[in-house]
């Protein structure tokens, strides 16, 4: 097991590398070639080059730990650590010049995520939590972490619940739930929103455990609710809620089994 302060800046640093690397491609956008994957979501060459990134300074500071990408698949380690990797959430935004989308890093440590940072390059914005050591957010400037003050959920809400939710590919099951969304024009990933108070609940309706790591420590540090729309506890693959509480997660639920 390594020191939760040093892992956390580890993964802050993997994450401003990862930031840079998909700034610089950013910045070039019309010269960036786009493929296909299987299951119809966009990659790019900016995906691999970050996630190499990422690796590059994960591996060369923890030889010992696995890493898993959603680029590059798992890396085994030897010590029940692994560093799970998303190097850049929502690439569908990235390629039409979207700023909101994301570097995802998280540290799973004996089964349990520890560590959890979430990047918003294009806008100079980084989230960070530690288990037992509360949400934070911070601006990026030169590449150094400024201005950082602790998040948490909203104690109270509104008699109707603010709501965002993150569509998966076009292919909803949750048409209601979308229709009920109050906009869509979210200036972050809207478990990021709920994580610092500005929403209530919100529903991603798919992806994978890289998709959810990070930001379901983010959200539960800040005193929130993260549960899996099949009742898991932990993030992994499916629709996923991020709840200001577990009541608000409940009710959520309880309306998406009765449609």
């Amino acid at each position: 097991m390594g020191d939760v302060a040093d892992d956390l800046q580890l993964a802050q640093e993997a994450a401003l590398a990862g930031a840079a690397e998909a700034l610089r491609h950013f910045a070039a956008l019309a010269e960036l070639p786009r493929e296909l994957k299987q299951d119809g979501t966009v990659v790019t060459a900016a995906d691999r080059a970050v996630e190499d990134r990422i690796r590059a300074v994960l591996t060369a500071a923890r030889p010992g730990d696995a890493i898993l990408g959603e680029e590059h698949g798992e890396t085994l380690g030897t010590d029940g650590r692994r560093w799970i990797i998303d190097p850049i959430d929502g690439t569908h935004l990235f390629v039409e010049g979207d700023d909101r989308w994301l570097v995802l890093i998280a540290l799973e440590d004996q089964g349990e995520i520890t560590v959890g940072v979430a990047a918003v390059p294009a806008q100079g914005r980084i989230w960070w939590a530690v288990r037992g050591g509360g949400a934070w957010e911070a601006e990026v400037r030169d590449a150094r972490i400024e201005d950082e003050r602790r998040i948490q959920v909203a104690e109270t809400g509104p008699a109707r619940a603010r709501l965002g939710v993150v569509p998966h590919w076009g292919r909803e099951p949750y048409e209601a739930f979308i229709a009920a969304a109050d906009e869509r024009q979210w200036p972050v990933q809207p478990s990021l929103m709920v994580a610092r108070g500005d929403l209530d609940l919100s529903l991603q309706t798919g992806g994978k455990i890289w998709d959810f790591a990070a930001t379901s420590l983010i959200v539960t540090e800040a005193g929130g609710d993260y549960r899996g729309v099949d009742g898991r506890t932990v993030p992994g693959s499916g629709a996923s809620l991020f709840g200001r509480s577990a009541q608000v997660n409940d009710i959520a639920l309880e309306q998406l089994r009765v449609r």
